[in-house]
């Protein structure tokens, strides 16, 4: 199916559902919210009782809106019943000075509205206190707006950070059935008549085959409250929207107004309910029950809140895999048998148009065999600044982003959110569809990681090397292990061992005072090393044999390792002077993290804990994993 009958289908299965806690309201046909910064009381009479401002956590309101008013601009478009001050004060005028006053169009809807079949008695008591014409001057003795000496309201005094004079009302009816209008159901359902009484013209509609009202003006605020885009417009009469292909807007598109209602609200509500923002981009992704699936924006280990009881402490490679199996099993055994999964980047080219900049279905099992083969294939050993130790885990688009095109500012690498979007879309079908990342982000990274001296905080640096080994370990299906590998017999990557060597042999012959500010011969040449690595090495080389004799006996292994990496080099290679390969990354990474320090062999020690506390609490399939990766470790 499309996005629209995606959408189309969730309203269907989800409008009316009981909403529980904080979770998003879907708005049926003909509603949309606005924010309250004023409540005014009257009773059934419409006499005016009392008024207050509306605290900023309770200001969201479910008004009946047209649809003209839904999608209103700068035009004079009343709301039907709750609005702003320059719509239902009659006494505006006397307050602002101002062109914009949008009162006798209010009264006159609203008085149609009353004098339907379809009227309301709040509807009734709101037009009786309304139509006296005196709202604001009621609102100024009850000390809610201000007003100066010359008797116009103050433009510098706001309501809840909004001007007075745009202050947005909502209404209060006493001893009414349900006193607060916006909960009112029986009123919603008064309003529904009505508008359906003003109907449009009954056209084909594109998207459901049927003759039914169309409509041309669809809805906005579909990402927020402020929102003017719109993903579906054809107001353009003198550009070229539609001409040269069409002669008018209704050959061009034509959408009956309760579909589009119905699927503007329930793209509206998941992003509301899950979406996430990127800079102008807003990206949802949504299971068609709904199921929870993972974030595909973050890393393996940061679905937590899924799995609050396991401790994401991964030593080995066979821990890791087990736990990522287990937990996208957890995922795919709540989908549904034929559920899909749609994926949906939103973004806003122009202040008034919405594109849909990446949208995408998959199977709900292709898309969870998908999303582990990303974090299996992506994984590395990283360091875990939580637990001040160790572990596997892959990476999220943000820690990608960064290392790939960041600066170091401060602490942290930070970069541009324009920058994070684009690269964004970029990975998601790396994510969601096994596509190998882009060579431009693999050579940024590289880059990054190839010129430490860039970096005043070593660990910044570390997360860039590791997130480069991670890419580049993807991009190569997985097929290089986490660990040093003692068969591989690449140029680059041998190179990268002797870098790694160098820089732990100098590094280890420092004083503790000394290791926080000296940086090694190797860093200092590493960029020049990653382009000329037979030139460079020998310069290394030569450098390293002082801090060789302050290990004494220690640098006995030091010779020992330098000698198997020589021992595996071809001649002609190891003279090869061109520009080493990405693989040189891994073998340096490989190699800094060979031989496990007692630190490295506590987390394993923990990690060895963890599993004999999950055999003694689990099932038999669980106590298999546990028993395998116990005899790993």
């Amino acid at each position: 199916m499309s996005w629209n009958e995606e959408l189309h289908e969730i309203y269907v299965q989800n409008c009316g559902r009981k909403v529980e806690g904080n979770d998003p309201i879907l708005l049926p046909v003909a509603r949309s919210t606005a924010n309250a910064q004023i409540e005014i009381t009257i009773d059934k009479t419409g006499t005016f009782k009392d008024a207050k401002t509306v605290e900023n956590s309770d200001a969201e309101t479910i008004i009946p809106a047209t649809n003209d008013s839904a999608t209103r601009t700068s035009d004079i478009c009343p709301m039907p019943l709750a609005d702003k001050l320059m719509y239902i004060a009659g006494d505006y005028l006397e307050y602002v000075d101002t062109k914009r006053f949008g009162y006798k169009e209010y009264i006159e809807q609203l008085s149609k509205w009353c004098d339907s079949e379809y009227s309301h008695p709040s509807v009734r008591a709101v037009y009786a206190f309304l139509i006296k014409g005196n709202v604001i001057s009621e609102l100024i003795k009850s000390g809610i707006i201000e007003i100066d000496e010359n008797g116009s309201l103050k433009e510098k005094v706001k309501i809840a950070g909004i001007a007075q004079k745009d202050c947005f009302v909502r209404f209060i009816v006493q001893d009414a059935e349900i006193p607060k209008t916006w909960e009112d159901q029986s009123l919603y359902e008064s309003f529904i008549g009505f508008n359906n009484s003003f109907a449009g013209e009954v056209q084909l509609c594109y998207a459901t085959g049927k003759l039914e009202p169309a409509t041309y003006k669809h809805p906005s605020k579909i990402r927020n409250a402020g929102d003017k885009a719109k993903i579906i417009s054809s107001n353009d009469e003198s550009g070229f929207t539609y001409r040269g292909r069409f002669a008018n807007k209704e050959q061009a598109i034509s959408v009956s107004y309760e579909y589009s209602q119905e699927v503007h609200n329930a793209l509206r509500w998941l992003i509301q309910k899950q979406g996430k923002r990127y800079d102008s981009l807003t990206l949802v992704v949504w299971a068609s029950a709904l199921s929870n699936i993972p974030d595909i924006t973050e890393s393996s280990m940061d679905f937590d809140d899924e799995f609050p009881d396991e401790e994401p402490i991964t030593s080995t490679g066979e821990m890791y895999m087990s736990l990522l199996h287990r937990r996208m099993t957890s995922y795919g055994e709540k989908l549904e048998p034929n559920a899909k999964v749609m994926i949906m980047g939103l973004d806003a080219a122009t202040p008034g148009r919405l594109s849909i900049s990446f949208y995408s279905e998959l199977e709900g099992s292709r898309f969870i065999e998908n999303i582990e083969k990303w974090h299996a294939a992506s994984a590395w050993l990283r360091f875990n600044g939580k637990m001040k130790t160790n572990s596997i885990d892959s990476f999220s688009v943000a820690d990608i982003t960064r290392c790939a095109f960041g600066t170091e500012r401060g602490a942290f690498i930070e970069c541009d959110k324009g920058v994070l979007k684009e690269t964004l879309l970029r990975l998601l079908p790396c994510i969601t569809e096994g596509k190998s990342v882009p060579q431009d982000i693999i050579s940024a990274l590289y880059n990054k990681a190839s010129n430490p001296l860039a970096y005043e905080n070593s660990y910044n640096h570390r997360l860039v090397v590791e997130t480069a080994c991670g890419m580049i370990r993807y991009n190569m299906k997985g097929a290089i292990s986490m660990g040093y590998d003692p068969d591989i017999k690449d140029r680059s990557y041998l190179y990268g061992c002797l870098l790694a060597i160098a820089d732990k042999a100098e590094g280890e012959s420092y004083d503790q005072d000394d290791r926080n500010v000296r940086v090694t011969n190797a860093r200092r040449y590493w960029s020049a090393f990653s382009q000329r690595p037979y030139q460079t090495w020998i310069m290394i080389e030569e450098r390293l044999q002082p801090y060789f004799n302050k290990l004494g006996k220690k640098q006995l292994k030091y010779n020992k390792w330098l000698n198997e990496i020589m021992d595996k080099f071809d001649k002609d290679e190891y003279t090869d002077n061109s520009r080493l390969e990405p693989l040189y990354l891994l073998g340096y990474h490989h190699f800094t993290s060979y031989r496990p320090s007692k630190k490295a062999r506590h987390c394993i020690t923990k990690s060895i804990s963890f599993c004999l506390s999950i055999l003694l609490s689990q099932g038999e399939r669980d106590n298999t994993i546990c028993l395998t990766c116990f005899l790993i470790c």
